[in-house]
Parts: C-alpha cells; structure tokens; sequence
C-alpha cells in the first residue's frame, strides 16, 4: 500500500476524533487512484487483549450492505429479468396479504424500495432493537404479510425501511434462483476479490480477525460487550475490513473514469458504469435545507463544498460509513468497533485528503486521439436564436454553447456513422444528432433532438 504524502495529517485527524468521540477504536482508510492509498488503526480492536485494529480486522458493516443488496437488483434488471418499476408483488405473492393503507400494494415497487420511499413501515413485525430483537428470517416475515403494508403513502417522504431490503434480498432469491447470500458472493464479492467479506458464520481466519464490539458509554468510562445480533442478511448482515471495502468504493469511483482507465474490466463485469452511476444519482431531496438526498441503495450528504455519495451502518457495537466524491475520485472508510459518528469520521478523513490532493499541481496528460472520421462534424452549427461549436473534448464529440456554459451535451457513436446519441446528463439525452451532408460528402447542417443547425463553414471553433 502506497503512503500518501498527507498521511501525518490524516493520522492526527483519526487519532483526534477516537480521542475526542472517547470511541474504543477505530479502522479507517482512503482510497484514490484506484487504490487503497493510506489506512491505519487507532485505539483497540479488543480492549481486554489490548489488540490494535488495521486493514485487515473484521467488523460488522451493517447498512452498508445494502450497497450490495442493490447491486444485485441492478445486475437482475441488467440481465432483463425484472424492472425497476415492477411491483414488489409481482415476485413476492404473499405480499397480496399486506394492510396497504395508501393504495394498491402495486405501488409497492422495486424502485420505491431501493431508494426508501415505498411507505412500508420501518422494521419487520417483532423487532425491537432495546433487546435487541429482529426478524431475520424473510420466510417468517412474509407469514405475517398482513401486519407489514403502507403506513404512509408512497413518495411522500424518506422513510428508511430495512424491511424493504429484507423484501428486497428475497426478490434477488427468487428471480436468481440462488439464495440471497450465495448470489452476493458469487456474483459480486468474488469476481471483485472481496475474500475478507463474508455473511455469517465467519469462516475461522475471518472470525479470528473479528473486532469486539462495543455498547455506547454510560456515566463512566467503563466499556460493556454489545449484545449478540440474531441473523441478519440483505438488509445488514455482511462483515468486512477497510482492505475489501476499499475495493468497493473504488468499484464506485471507476464509474466516473475513462473506461481505459480503469485497472480491470472486472469493475464492468460487476456492475456498468451507467449502472453505477445511476445508482448514485440522487433521487429526491430528505431535507428542507438540500443537504441530504437518496438514490438507489446510496444517499448524497453536502459537506461544505462536496457532495459525498456515501452509506452508513449501525449495528449493536459497530458504526461504520464509506463514502467518496465522484469529481475528485476519492473516497475514505471508516470502521467504529462502538457507538460513534463514522460518518463524520469518514467525510472529515475524506476532506483531509480532498484539500491535499487540490494543493497538488495537476498533472498534464496527453488528450484521447479523435477518431479521424470524426473531422468532418467538427465546426460552428447556426440555428434559429443557437449558435452551437462541436469539439472533440475530452475524448468525447461535445457541443458547446456561449452564452449557457453548463451546457456541453457529449455524443455517443451509433451504426450509422453519421447519426450520435446525446449521452445521459442534458435534457436532450437519449435523442439523436444526425449530420446530413451533401451530394460531395461535407457536412452541411445537423438536426439535434428538436433542433436543425446549419454549419458554418466560414467560422472556426476555439482552443
């Protein structure tokens, strides 16, 4: 593992907020250039053994694994074997049963409960979490269908459900026809070389790197072992370290790469970068002041300047968060072995390294060649009240407008040559840009979406 050149300061930082929050311990990294660039342990992963954490100790990452239950959907839905809009009933017929008090249970869909805003009630009947008592058992919940239903009309409002993922967990069984926890590894975690995440039980070399956990401080320093868990699967059962989730949040990070770029196709062969982007894309809004919004499996939080794409979980003894900026490609872990804002602790990290990285002078590389059958589109368009350019940037064929310079639609090639399609981003994606030439082979105007533009000879594009 490379050392970064701020890794003094990202110490200090963790060493101060395990101080600070009086936290047990704590496992913690940062991921840039497609790699797990610094980690490090602080305070103990076993009080009693005075046993240090670090990349490799095992800790409950509860939520997160939410992540992973939505992967799998994406995957199912990539393979054409369910939608995003399909009612949840649809593959789950004891659902049929359930006390759906705003409307049909139809509106119950796959979408609506990737992104928690399906209206279903939080937990599954039974669960208390003073105990802690939770149903795990997804067969057991949908036996009490009718206590499960709507308790607030779909879309109304965040409403986060680990019952929903529990449902969800099930769907991915049954369309897959592999058990939830057998597809997961087989489908996502081994072909990404997560041999350290695992659901329970622990094979014995993963049990033994096991962190203790923690209950939260009462009226003294004095820490007590949080209670057992009963089994929990889709909606928060995996176990991992700071070295695998590293892989994760990188697999995330590559969506936003040159596909050249990228260190593997595994990255693809998991998940496409559009999937993946879409997955983090926010949704709606969960607060009056913008600053948190949900997408699909994943949430958006607004720090200061960033907007962190990240996914917490909290468990009885374990606080954990993984989060990562798109536009810098960096991102940071953090693994609490008790009751402790990972979250912060993983965005602060995150921001340390973000600023350093910002200081740095940015490297020059040399541009993507263009195509050379591209030449003949580049040039100045004019149309009704539009002046448009089209360069080749960026190793992508992008309109540019002067006067709207937020605006700059890329193209994607198609069969025919002389017809693109506007990428996902604009209010014109998913529409065609077909260039007509004339009797000689030049290009004479082009018809984007809505709108025809003729080219302009007489003018040139810019630098």
């Amino acid at each position: 593992m490379a050392k970064t050149a701020h890794g003094d300061d990202l110490e200090a930082f963790a060493a101060s907020f395990v101080k600070e929050h009086r936290l047990p311990g704590a496992a913690v990294g940062v991921v840039e250039g497609g790699e797990l660039v610094w980690s490090t342990g602080v305070g103990f992963a076993d009080i009693a053994a005075r046993r240090r954490p670090d990349a490799a100790t095992m800790y409950r990452i509860a939520s997160i694994t939410k992540t992973f239950t939505g992967t799998a959907i994406m995957q199912l839905r990539a393979a054409g074997l369910l939608q995003l809009d399909d009612p949840a009933v649809s593959f789950l017929p004891e659902l049929r049963g359930a006390a759906a008090r705003f409307g049909a249970i139809e509106s119950v869909t796959i979408r609506r409960l990737l992104s928690h805003e399906s209206g279903l009630r939080s937990e599954p009947p039974g669960t208390d979490w003073s105990i802690p008592r939770f149903e795990g058992d997804v067969a057991r919940t949908l036996a009490h269908a009718r206590e499960i239903g709507t308790v607030i009309p779909p879309n109304r409002q965040w409403k986060y459900s680990n019952l929903g993922y529990q449902l969800l967990g099930e769907i991915v069984a049954r369309v897959s026809g592999s058990p939830y926890t057998d597809y997961v590894s087989e489908k996502i975690l081994q072909p990404l070389g997560m041999s350290a995440t695992s659901f329970e039980p622990l094979p014995g070399q993963l049990a033994a790197r096991v962190a203790t956990g923690y209950a939260g401080r009462s009226f003294s320093d004095e820490l007590e072992v949080a209670p057992a868990m009963p089994p929990i699967f889709a909606e928060g059962g995996l176990w991992s370290c700071v070295e695998d989730l590293s892989r994760w949040v990188d697999l995330q990070l590559g969506a936003y790469r040159d596909a050249g770029a990228e260190k593997s196709a595994t990255g693809a062969l998991v998940l496409s970068a559009d999937d993946r982007k879409e997955m983090h894309k926010p949704r709606y809004l969960v607060d009056d002041e913008w600053t948190s919004a949900w997408g699909i499996s994943w949430s958006a939080v607004r720090k200061d300047d960033v907007i962190w794409v990240q996914h917490s979980g909290g468990l009885p003894g374990h606080s954990t968060n993984v989060c990562f900026d798109p536009k810098s490609g960096l991102g940071a872990i953090a693994l609490v072995n008790g009751d402790g804002d990972a979250s912060a602790l993983a965005m602060g990290l995150a921001g340390v390294a973000r600023d350093a990285a910002r200081a740095r002078a940015s490297e020059l590389t040399v541009p993507p060649a263009m195509p050379e059958r591209y030449r003949p589109f580049l040039g100045a368009y004019r149309g009704r009240d539009m002046f448009l350019v089209l360069e080749w940037r960026d190793g992508k064929l992008t309109f540019l407008d002067a006067e709207n310079p937020t605006w700059k639609p890329t193209l994607a090639a198609t069969d025919n040559e002389d017809t693109f399609v506007v990428e996902p981003g604009f209010r014109e994606s998913g529409e065609p840009a077909t260039f007509e030439r004339l009797p000689d082979g030049r290009v004479a105007s082009v018809h984007l979406a809505a709108f025809s533009l003729r080219r302009q000879d007489d003018v040139r594009a810019s630098g």
